[in-house]
């Protein structure tokens, strides 16, 4: 493990992403790491876990890689955007603008929600993107299922999508109900801190109106694929955990299919087959969570010596 060094600021971007900045002390030509947080978060779930420990972010740049967090725009600490205007669409653009600001292409790494963002940045800056690890990753539009509305009203509807009923707000951040905090992510595996559960639930927020409608594919509204071409050949590591049942080995299987029926050069990492059990979705937050990033880093090591 190298010894880093941590800064922060505002990108040079419209709207200004915050950035967290945490690189390796010593000389590295390793590619820079982009990680994108999921939805109901922001970029400190790379940085601290609920326990107070370090987070992916250190972990991976003490393995010699330099690392930004950022947080979406709209979110966190990045520049406000009214929420008609904050679509899945603008944050690919504007994470793309900040991969553009880079000194050479990165590896992005994404979880959850940010999945689909994935997806779309590489199909809009491949040529900036060397590669991508998808935690738990959202599919794009072309295969997610439109999800099955239960109730509408004023400013709100209810949709079953996946394990659970989700009620997503039309006009207003919709936050993580307390079931969905305890079903969800953080689940029924025992990797998870629970006695710092409150503290992880106090570093959540709402899924600003537009996103979650879109996470929902609500009327067909998840971001879709439209150019494959840049996925031809294109490193990609899908990492699933045994205790997410929203994103099972045959769900996250289905998006590794895409990929593969694509052109692009994917590999599953289902934790089990690497002896890891007991995971849910929140992985990067769990106790065991340094021995999942050691293995990132040795597929990106292995494959971008290629």
């Amino acid at each position: 493990m190298q010894n880093i060094s941590h800064d922060c600021g505002y990108a040079q971007t419209e709207p200004a992403l915050w950035v967290d900045r945490i690189f390796p002390a010593d000389t590295t030509d390793k590619p820079p790491l982009v990680l994108v947080h999921g939805g109901g978060h922001t970029g400190s779930c790379y940085l601290q876990k609920p326990d107070g420990g370090n987070g992916w972010a250190q972990k991976l740049a003490g393995l010699g890689y330099p690392v930004h967090v950022i947080d979406w725009p709209g979110m966190g600490r990045s520049g406000r955007v009214d929420y008609p205007d904050l679509t899945g669409d603008f944050v690919c653009k504007t994470i793309g603008a900040f991969i553009e600001t880079l000194s050479e292409p990165c590896v992005l790494l994404t979880h959850s929600m940010s999945g689909a963002y994935g997806w779309r940045l590489v199909q809009n800056f491949g040529r900036r993107i060397k590669a991508v690890v998808g935690v738990a990753p959202s599919p794009p539009g072309n295969i997610q299922d439109q999800p099955e509305i239960l109730e509408e009203g004023d400013g709100y509807v209810v949709v079953k999508r996946g394990a659970f009923e989700r009620r997503v707000d039309l006009e207003k951040p919709t936050p993580f109900y307390v079931d969905l905090v305890e079903n969800k992510l953080i689940g029924d595996g025992d990797r998870f801190p629970r006695e710092f559960t409150d503290e992880y639930k106090a570093s959540l927020t709402g899924t600003p109106p537009r996103l979650a409608y879109e996470r929902a594919n609500i009327a067909g509204s998840q971001l879709k694929v439209t150019n494959t071409a840049p996925f031809t050949d294109k490193p990609i590591l899908v990492v699933t955990a045994d205790h997410d049942c929203d994103h099972t080995q045959d769900i996250d299987g289905a998006v590794v299919s895409w990929l593969r029926e694509i052109g692009a050069a994917v590999q599953f990492c289902y934790l089990p087959d690497e002896g890891i059990a007991g995971n849910g979705h929140m992985m990067l937050l769990e106790k065991n969570s340094d021995e999942i990033a050691e293995i990132i880093a040795q597929w990106l090591d292995k494959t971008l010596a290629h």
